[in-house]
């Protein structure tokens, strides 16, 4: 059996291409999954245009949809709605170890579970990762590219928290939308402030990392989470001596699915805004990764595989 599937091509726009693919054979403790909605990121488009994912084959990590085989032994059953991170989301039927999902209850919307994995994974690990030390609670958090998908999630879940949060955009059009997402202060540039912060996540990189790490109090923690500016960060002479304070970089750690599972039920109780910037069918794909790299996507990009999925008026 062939599926549609999104795969890497570094020749095509956006290094990637749809295909015709196998359809994946669930191996001992993975569901297959029927995708409605998957969310393109910029880490997708980077992991085809850089080889990191062998062109020809499939792209993607965050999927959601419906469960239509079983894994022999746990998990969900079939017709379980459920929101993944699986490698090779791109396609119409996904392979996806059980500990990697969590099931969406019906008062959430499969599009909007969808966008969750990969950015709402980032936001509410690298918070974590960033505060063994010091509780979220009344911490000051600075949240750089705080427009795109990760920085919103991590703005909200850091106010959630109960954080003084402070968020970053170089476009003044999106400061209103920041601090309705819960920011106490908006400011396009760190070098903006004067006060000291105790977490920085960082999406940007660069000079803003740079003038990041100048405004960490003793004790506190920078989290890389991207690179989104792609210039280099260079350090003043003993910037880095001093009292201790820490950069970490980061990737999101295994299992997910129980955060997976806090997301969702944050979505489902209102707490936890999913903002989709582009949406459109998956024949999209080029489309969708021309306006990311253009960077005129500020949020989440969905594209809809499930013939039942009404188009929304943003695609």
């Amino acid at each position: 059996m062939a599926v549609r599937a999104v795969v890497a091509d570094p020749g095509s726009p956006g290094g990637v291409r749809l295909a015709e693919v196998a359809a994946p054979t669930a191996q001992p403790g993975q569901v297959i999954v029927e995708a409605h909605h998957v969310s393109l990121n910029r880490g997708d488009l980077n992991d085809a245009r850089s080889g990191r994912v062998p062109a020809g084959e499939v792209l993607g990590s965050d999927v959601a949809g419906v469960v239509v085989r079983a894994a022999r032994a746990g998990g969900p059953p079939v017709g379980t709605r459920v929101v993944a991170l699986a490698p090779g989301a791109f396609a119409q039927r996904v392979a996806v170890d059980v500990a990697a999902l969590a099931e969406v209850p019906d008062g959430v919307d499969l599009a909007e579970a969808a966008a969750l994995p990969v950015a709402g994974l980032a936001a509410i690990q690298a918070l974590r990762a960033g505060t063994l030390e010091t509780p979220v609670k009344g911490a000051r958090v600075l949240v750089t590219g705080a427009s795109g998908g990760v920085g919103r999630f991590a703005v909200q879940l850091a106010a959630f928290g109960g954080a003084h949060v402070i968020a970053v955009t170089g476009n003044p059009a999106r400061m209103a939308e920041l601090r309705d997402l819960g920011a106490d202060q908006v400011v396009t540039d760190p070098a903006q402030l004067d006060e000291p912060v105790d977490l920085v996540l960082d999406n940007v990189g660069g000079p803003q990392l740079v003038a990041a790490w100048g405004l960490l109090a003793p004790g506190g923690s920078v989290q890389c989470i991207g690179w989104s500016s792609g210039e280099p960060a260079t350090f003043a002479p003993y910037a880095t001596v001093g009292p201790a304070k820490s950069l970490s970089s980061f990737l999101i750690a295994a299992p997910v699915g129980p955060d997976l599972s806090a997301l969702v039920r944050l979505v489902d109780a209102g707490s936890l805004r999913v903002d989709i910037a582009w949406r459109g069918r998956l024949a999209r794909i080029e489309e969708a990764a021309t306006a990311m790299l253009a960077r005129q996507v500020n949020g989440k990009a969905v594209l809809d595989l499930a013939r039942s999925t009404p188009r929304s008026p943003l695609g």
